[in-house]
């Protein structure tokens, strides 16, 4: 999928697909609330080989009965190559060990405090998600990411004007603090490079 399939989707531009989408990713998270990992792959897998295999039947069955010749139900997905190419895989391969350093080389950076600023606002971004923790579980704010990725997109294009107004308002009032604290707290000015 590229992007703009991915912001179509979020933007529910076609209902039907968005609507299995959504409803097939909430329906797994919600039932791996209830189940392991392996029990909801396993029963997945049973009513997707239970489907098919009674599709497989009732066709041999059809062709039986109707003296046809159309051969295999599935020829046509059969035939086709699912094979990853190695071009793909070096190139999302890539994509994916860039950010993987990037990601290292940042936390290098805020755990040996090379920034102070940066350090202490990610200090207070772990005690934050420490209650936040506390609150939930992983599978829960899964949960709420995908309906907050599925609703919100749809809710700030439909009512843009006041999100951005109040958003510019919390962000000022916040640069005033943070700008006060700074002022008062010595080492804690950013220095201009």
């Amino acid at each position: 999928m590229d992007a703009k399939q991915v912001v179509d989707l979020l933007y529910w531009r076609d209902v039907k697909t968005t609507g299995v989408v959504f409803g097939a990713a909430l329906l797994l998270l919600l039932s791996l609330t209830v189940c392991s990992i392996v029990s909801v792959c396993s029963y997945i897998g049973l009513a997707l080989l239970s489907v098919t295999i009674c599709f497989r039947i009732y066709k041999g069955i059809l062709q039986a009965i109707q003296k046809s010749d159309d051969g295999h139900p599935f020829k046509q997905f059969l035939d086709q190559e699912v094979a990853l190419s190695e071009d793909s895989v070096h190139k999302y391969g890539d994509v994916v060990l860039a950010k993987l350093n990037k990601a290292i080389c940042d936390l290098r950076r805020l755990f040996l405090v090379q920034d102070l600023v940066d350090s202490i606002k990610f200090a207070v971004l772990m005690w934050i998600l420490t209650y936040v923790g506390g609150l939930f579980n992983g599978l829960t704010l899964l949960i709420l990411t995908l309906i907050g990725a599925f609703s919100c997109p749809i809710v700030y294009e439909k009512h843009q004007a006041p999100i951005d107004h109040y958003v510019a308002l919390i962000n000022n009032h916040i640069q005033d603090v943070v700008g006060k604290i700074q002022a008062k707290v010595p080492g804690m000015k950013r220095k201009v490079e």
